[in-house]
């Protein structure tokens, strides 16, 4: 069976039997499925379509009908990890390695999903090596979305929409958002409207912002003019995780809103929602008299649910740590804020955001999280406002749990050392026993690290070099043109400069028989195009002569008549 990279979509090679493959063109490791039934084998394919399109709703359907027929296999459930947290893999500048992104952030930590479990309980070591490593990369991307978007100022409304066409056009659905934002801005509400709002983010990831803003806006408008913009990837992306958060119990509220279009060609996910039509008169007020019943609703029972006294602080602390103990990260933060909006210097509100942070269920976790923490400004901020006992339990708790984030670092670094082929991957693992210090032997190993890094570098540069050779003598154009790019980049290397002498010549001389044959082409269809004026001509004389010869005959058929009359008067 031939399975794909998960990654850059290359074929993989691999014996039978292996459970792990490397993928020769982007280098990257991964686990392989252990199916063998034509049907799973062809229900996968179309879901890695799916995934790799980042359509991941229609592509972890797929994943889970795998793991229902086989419950067993590690690499559907993993699969299904990739689609939930909306992972997609972009090539590195530079270099054909692939780096994850996250697409569909969650407050649910990697290593706590289920799937991710099942995908570990079933895996062989191998195939556990590589869906740790990768995990770890995830969760530190998610990570770091979220400390982005913690500190994001709660949205009001989202305007959901697609901004351009597939010629890159604008649509006239960004248009109509562009009016509703106008309108809703001037009554008062923060309204995320993607134009604006990431305009000052040119050259950054979305994700964090994006979430953010689907998190808070109690308001989705979805706005579309044709029935594919609303089932666009991206668009589909933001209306199905604001749908997932209602379904999830989220007070929110989503208004699909049309125009020039049938309502009943939404998507099905709408059926069940009051939806607007942009093109009748006065949609305008009524959209904003709903949006404000639904925000007066908001403000009434927020008025009650902020009112936190002396008398019940201790009270929403302690329900605080009962949601971290439930991973109930959303709600934990909620009742710490409302804590910490009352008494600004309560140490243990401070406690319970340092949790949330961390995702670290309970104080007593926290000596063995595994994490280094002394630099996150909860834990700065409880050294400050704390007493001795609360400041002497996170010292101690920072310095074992930092002394088992140091082992575990060292461990990994090593693993990544012994089994990674990629520069840019020991070149990592090198800094991070750099970084150890006298922990252990890392200096030493840290030094290793940097000759593997060298042997690495040469090898893959070899590697290059002999693959596009390869490419320059495969008679296309653009291949030639890559190798040509790789000889120039790489001109003190070997005989490079005149490998790129050579594939400048092989270009040119292509590009020549590109042209000759296009000439040839058109001289083929101008022949034929003379051939067939010719035979209409000859057709049209043959015409003609015929019609002469048609009239010939009758002149003497006539003749012949006559002469036969004047004979027989004769006689």
């Amino acid at each position: 069976m031939v399975f794909k990279c998960k990654m850059c979509d290359a074929t993989l090679k691999f014996n039978a039997g292996d459970s792990v493959a490397i993928c020769e063109y982007c280098g990257s490791a991964q686990a392989l499925p252990k199916f063998e039934d034509e049907r799973i084998g062809n229900l996968y394919s179309r879901a890695e379509h799916y995934r790799k399109n980042n359509e991941f709703d229609k592509a972890q359907a797929l994943y889970e009908e795998i793991v229902n027929e086989h419950p067993e296999d590690a690499d559907g459930y993993w699969s299904v990890v990739l689609c939930k947290y909306g992972v997609e893999y972009v090539e590195e500048p530079g270099t054909n390695k692939r780096i994850p992104t996250v697409n569909r952030t969650q407050y649910t930590s990697v290593f706590d999903d289920g799937n991710y479990k099942a995908a570990i309980k079933y895996a062989d070591e191998k195939q556990r090596s590589v869906y740790e490593e990768e995990a770890k990369e995830i969760n530190e991307i998610q990570k770091g979305i979220l400390e982005i978007s913690k500190k994001e100022e709660p949205f009001d409304i989202f305007i959901c929409y697609k901004e351009t066409d597939e010629n890159g056009r604008r649509t006239l659905d960004s248009v109509l958002a562009s009016d509703l934002y106008e309108i809703l801005q001037k009554e008062g509400y923060k309204v995320f409207y993607a134009r604006v709002t990431l305009d000052d983010k040119f050259g950054v990831a979305y994700e964090p912002y994006i979430f953010a803003a689907l998190q808070s806006a109690r308001v989705m408008i979805a706005v579309g003019t044709k029935p594919e913009h609303f089932e666009s990837v991206w668009v589909k992306n933001e209306w199905s995780r604001y749908l997932a958060l209602i379904k999830n119990g989220a007070k929110k509220t989503l208004i699909p809103a049309y125009k020039d279009m049938d309502p009943y060609a939404m998507p099905m996910e709408f059926a069940h929602l009051q939806a607007i039509n942009m093109g009748e008169l006065g949609f305008q007020q009524d959209l904003i008299s709903g949006i404000r019943k639904l925000m007066a609703e908001d403000d009434k029972n927020n008025a009650a649910k902020d009112t936190v006294t002396s008398l019940n602080v201790e009270a929403v602390l302690e329900r605080g740590f009962f949601f971290a103990e439930d991973k109930n990260w959303e709600r934990a933060n909620e009742c710490f804020e409302k804590v910490l909006n009352a008494a600004p210097q309560n140490a243990e509100g401070y406690l319970g955001k340092l949790l949330v942070d961390l995702q670290v269920n309970t104080k007593e976790e926290l000596r063995s999280c595994g994490i280094i923490f002394e630099k996150n400004e909860n834990y700065l901020k409880i050294l400050r406002f704390g007493d001795e006992e609360i400041k002497e339990f996170v010292i101690n708790a920072a310095a074992e749990g930092g002394a088992s984030a140091k082992e575990q670092l060292y461990k990994d670094a090593i693993w990544k050392m012994e089994n990674s082929i990629m520069p840019e991957s020991l070149v990592e693992a090198q800094k991070v026993l750099e970084d150890l210090g006298d922990f252990l032997d890392a200096k030493e190993k840290a030094e290793e690290c940097k000759q593997r890094i060298t042997k690495a570098e040469e090898k893959r540069l070899e590697d290059l070099y002999d693959f596009n050779k390869q490419l320059m003598w495969q008679k296309d154009i653009q291949k030639c043109q890559k190798a040509l790019k790789f000889f120039r980049k790489n001109y003190g290397y070997k005989n490079c400069i005149e490998l790129a002498e050579m594939c400048e010549e092989e270009i040119a001389a292509l590009t020549a028989e590109q042209k000759r044959a296009e000439e040839a082409v058109l001289r083929n269809a101008h022949r034929l195009e003379g051939k067939n004026k010719y035979d209409d001509n000859v057709m049209h004389t043959i015409d003609n002569v015929a019609t002469y010869i048609k009239l010939g005959m009758g002149a003497i058929f006539l003749v012949a008549l006559a002469l036969s009359a004047l004979f027989k008067s004769c006689f």
